[in-house]
């Protein structure tokens, strides 16, 4: 069942041109030209419950725009949005009760008192019940190990420890949507790893997860939901698995000789690198030939001591995909 729907979805801006220099800033103030900027152009897609979808793009390619307005903080120029029934602009009061946010480079908590004075701020809000809400916080704590760190001051904390407790404070009153915004941007890996568990554990009870982030790592280990907006304009909305087949089902394929490479391996196939005279780098596509096929072909030119196979880095894929947008 879809949770989120989007139809034709626009937000434009108007700014207006400025020229350089006295004579052209003069004239600014007499007349300006306008310019109509379409920071989300036309967007349609379909987010299923239960579901960690995420959302990637380049700066300034509308995403974050988007998610403002799926949160109900932005109103659309033209299109709809329909999450769990609402209007997220239009039914504000209503809507935010059922939603969380955590933006990793904006704080919900108060930065001169510890996140448990937050958090109970947040309980008088959403009007918790006292029992339900230390029994939520009881567990929630217990899953970040921060029972003792959010009786500190805010300011004090580490970012890995702010940003856990950020999480609480969304997640206090059981969101059913829960839109992340770069959520571990800045962190270490174990900070990571332990947001990125908690999310996995949060969503395997049916909370919605809408992930906008750069950290591609994110995505792979979370989403199997994919949507890439380019310029305002989504050029990509399917399944991880299919992302990482959209470029023909490429294949990196590491290889070291046993005698120095001297060209002509095989044709069609691309060398992306060369270490060392013994060392290649490959690309296959396996829609044009098959990996025995390849390693068949290999054996018969070559002799080599190792070889490796991986899949197209996730950030080649994406990087294509912006490529071939621009050029379109």
């Amino acid at each position: 069942m879809h949770i989120i729907k989007v139809d034709n979805l626009v937000k434009t801006y108007t700014t207006f041109k400025r020229g350089s220099g006295m004579k052209e800033t003069l004239q600014s103030f007499f007349r300006r030209e306008k310019v109509i900027i379409n920071a989300v152009d036309n967007i349609s897609f379909n987010v299923e419950e239960g579901a960690i979808c995420g959302v990637l793009g380049p700066n300034g390619a509308g995403k974050s725009t988007t998610i403002k307005m799926l949160c109900g903080a932005l109103y659309p120029s033209s299109g709809k949005i329909d999450v769990m029934g609402y209007s997220p602009s239009k039914e504000r009061k209503k809507y935010v009760r059922e939603i969380g946010a955590v933006f990793g480079q904006r704080s919900q908590l108060v930065w001169d008192i510890p996140p448990i004075d937050s958090f109970n701020m947040n309980r008088a809000i959403y009007g918790i019940p006292q029992t339900e809400y230390k029994t939520r916080l009881g567990e929630l704590a217990e899953m970040f190990e921060i029972q003792e760190v959010m009786h500190k001051p805010t300011r004090v904390l580490s970012l890995g420890e702010r940003m856990k407790c950020e999480f609480i404070m969304a997640m206090l009153h059981k969101p059913k949507i829960v839109f992340l915004d770069e959520p571990t941007i800045g962190l270490d890996v174990v900070a990571k790893a332990k947001i990125r568990d908690f999310i996995r554990q949060v969503n395997q009870n049916g909370t919605t997860f809408i992930l906008t982030t750069h950290d591609l790592e994110d995505v792979k280990q979370l989403a199997r939901h994919v949507i890439i907006i380019n310029h305002g304009v989504k050029v990509f909305d399917d399944t991880l698995q299919n992302l990482q087949m959209n470029l023909g089902g490429k294949k990196i394929v590491g290889l070291t000789l046993e005698e120095p490479y001297a060209g002509g391996i095989l044709d069609n196939i691309k060398i992306i690198e060369q270490k060392s005279p013994l060392e290649l780098t490959l690309e296959v596509d396996t829609s044009k030939i098959t990996i025995s096929d390849f390693m068949e072909n290999l054996s018969r030119k070559v002799s080599f001591s190792d070889i490796s196979v991986k899949e197209l880095p996730m950030e080649e894929i994406v990087m294509q995909i912006y490529n071939t947008h621009n050029r379109a």
